[in-house]
């Protein structure tokens, strides 16, 4: 069963108990411009008790809040109860709700026109009592209401305001964008999570350039990432980015980000060169031309700080930091040693990822694609089993040939692996021989240590 198959099955079951039944919200807005909605809402005058009474395989995922989540087997739509809310203390959630027989009361509580409109299942009647489809034609954004209301109830409404008018190429109406930029600051009370996800949107949903453009036409990037205003009116070296400062390169960058990129590649495009402005120092500090010494490192550590703010996994946080300390290697790899430059292409995700990033660094500036392109080749003449040999020898052998386990292991699998990738050592009894040559014979002269 599809969503929408289960939300039409919701629709007609509710219909049949005698209570109203509609589609709203996004699955509305996204049918209305021949989208594909990802996701369908019914909302409906029966309480949750009842919802639960007659979809026995409902969860409560915010009873208190009049949702229920009906779940038949790999589809899920969320059944609300039409309510009004009466106070928002935490600036999220309201303090309490009332539950409404009118479809009109619940749609004046919430966020914009275009998210305002109810659908009739079996009519196909549009229920607009907002303007929604008005606002819809002439592609804007307008919140239901007083906009200074409808952000004081839920802060994270600001930033959804401008990824709807990035995604859809809106404008977002002038009273809603004059409320937005009044309250700015005041989103630094959404919770970080909330807002890692509604930035990763951003970045993801293909209008990343315009939707960080209107961040910052808000007032809402100074307060969300500081670190990436800090990047307007950083100058670069002209002869490697005739595009122009910092923000403009990564602006460029967010342009051609694809959509649906992954999560490590979409931040790790945003904060790149978040390094750059503390580290830069100009033509006439360095006598020759404008410099950013150290700014993947520093930029790194950054982005690892950023990660921890935000509340990221450890594994998208470790990859983003990797990807913005190594983003800078590319342009060493002519001079790179055959065991290094193997070393680099088997980091983790690296076609998936850093490739990507390095290509989307070269449009952006220089435009010279050499070493992107020098790589791709190097990936596709070189066998995998010689980027990543199997060992010719283990911790295991070290002891059989007398070695005493501890720091000097590593070391010695390391010398080894080394004379592996730059293909000296290709057999086990070339690594043995090595190894007692170059790390001394423990079992003949009683050797403990490295030599």
């Amino acid at each position: 069963m599809t969503p929408r198959e289960l939300a039409t099955h919701i629709c007609r079951t509710l219909h049949a108990a005698g209570f109203q039944a509609y589609l709203v919200g996004g699955c509305v807005r996204d049918l209305l411009l021949g989208r594909d909605p990802q996701d369908y809402d019914v909302a409906t005058d029966a309480h949750p008790a009842r919802v639960q009474e007659l979809f026995p395989s409902s969860v409560d995922v915010g009873a208190r809040f009049g949702v229920i989540l009906v779940v038949e087997n790999n589809a899920e739509v969320e059944v609300a109860t039409f309510r009004s809310d009466l106070g928002y203390s935490d600036g999220r959630h309201p303090d309490r709700v009332e539950y409404s027989c009118s479809p009109e009361e619940d749609v004046r509580r919430r966020d914009f026109t275009m998210n305002g409109l109810m659908l009739d299942i079996e009519t196909q009647q549009i229920l607009d009592f907002v303007g929604g489809r008005e606002d819809l034609r002439h592609k804007i954004v307008r919140a239901i209401g007083p906009p200074e209301l409808r952000f004081r109830e839920d802060r994270l409404r600001m930033v959804r305001a401008v990824r709807f008018a990035s995604r859809f190429d809106y404008i977002i109406e002038p009273a809603t964008f004059a409320a937005i930029l009044a309250a700015a600051p005041h989103i630094a009370e959404v919770s970080a999570e909330r807002l890692r996800d509604e930035i990763t949107k951003l970045l993801t949903e293909g209008a990343a350039r315009r939707a960080f453009e209107l961040l910052d036409q808000t007032g809402l990037l100074q307060t969300c990432l500081p670190e990436i205003s800090a990047m307007k009116g950083v100058a670069q070296p002209p002869e490697f980015h005739p595009e122009g400062d910092v923000w403009t390169h990564t602006l460029l960058m967010l342009e051609n980000l694809p959509p649906r990129s992954t999560v490590a590649l979409a931040w790790g495009v945003l904060l790149h060169d978040i390094g750059k402005p503390p580290t830069f120092r100009s033509k006439q500090e360095t006598g020759d031309r404008i410099r950013f010494d150290g700014h993947a490192e520093l930029g790194a550590r950054m982005a690892a700080e950023i990660c921890r703010r935000f509340r990221f996994s450890m594994d998208d946080s470790e990859q983003i930091e990797t990807l913005i300390a190594n983003h800078l290697r590319f342009k060493d790899v002519f001079q790179m040693r055959a065991s290094t430059i193997k070393r680099f292409v088997r980091m983790p995700k690296f076609r998936e990822e850093h490739m990507p990033l390095h290509r989307l660094d070269c449009l952006a500036s220089h435009g010279n694609l050499d070493a992107y392109e020098f790589v791709q080749n190097f990936l596709r003449d070189t066998p995998a089993e010689e980027v990543q040999p199997p060992r010719l020898l283990t911790g295991e052998d070290l002891k059989a040939l007398g070695f005493k386990p501890g720091p000097s292991f590593k070391e010695i699998l390391q010398a080894v692996e080394e004379g592996q990738l730059e293909g000296r050592l290709t057999k086990r009894e070339e690594a043995i021989a090595f190894v007692q040559r170059e790390f001394g014979s423990p079992a003949k002269d009683d050797a403990t240590s490295m030599g």
